[in-house]
């Protein structure tokens, strides 16, 4: 009897060690800018429910967003965005996978700051690329942040701007994550 209670307790310290080993939201930002300098419209949109999951034993990560959640200021640009040049209906969400390459350097059970190198690949309306940046995680009390900006050709996605509104688009739009993570607790 006690062997079957001290390995159930094993399994249930083991289950519990790699639960804590990750982190994930539901509530995550990944804000965009394809304004074009000197224009008089921003083309800025926001979407705050993005999903991520970090492995901060690997340092593997991933995240998921909808492409429908991306509001505008106006909703016309939001219809565009949506009907005509990201096919949301097509093409319903946008996806990384990736890791942290500097991973080892990253203390997450010591509050502080760390730079991180990410590389990973992006699916965005079907094409999948390389993407390569650096960031940054934050450690704070028991919690994980992490922060990312980089940038994407819409062509190398294969986005097309319509001619009508090309010169009002940017042909390169900077993308920045942001992440506030907690621990995955297992049932």
């Amino acid at each position: 009897m006690k062997k079957i209670i001290f390995l159930f307790s094993t399994v249930l310290l083991v289950a519990n060690t790699n639960a804590q080993d990750k982190y994930f939201t539901k509530t995550g930002k990944i804000s965009f800018d394809a304004t074009v300098p000197k224009s008089p419209e921003n083309i800025v949109a926001v979407n705050k429910a993005t999903t991520m999951v970090l492995d901060t034993k690997t340092g593997e990560m991933q995240f998921v967003v909808q492409m429908k959640g991306f509001e505008f200021e106006r909703a016309l640009m939001q219809e565009h965005f949506n009907e005509n040049y990201v096919e949301t209906t097509k093409f319903p969400k946008a996806e990384f996978k990736g890791g942290i390459q500097n991973n080892e350097k990253i203390v997450y059970t010591k509050d502080g700051s760390y730079a991180t190198h990410v590389k990973g690949k992006l699916t965005m309306h079907g094409v999948t690329n390389d993407v390569e940046t650096d960031g940054k995680i934050t450690v704070s009390g028991g919690k994980i942040s992490t922060s990312a900006s980089f940038s994407a050709l819409f062509a190398d996605y294969n986005i097309i701007i319509p001619s009508v509104v090309g010169d009002k688009v940017a042909k390169s739009v900077k993308i920045n994550v942001e992440c506030a993570l907690e621990a995955l607790k297992k049932n």
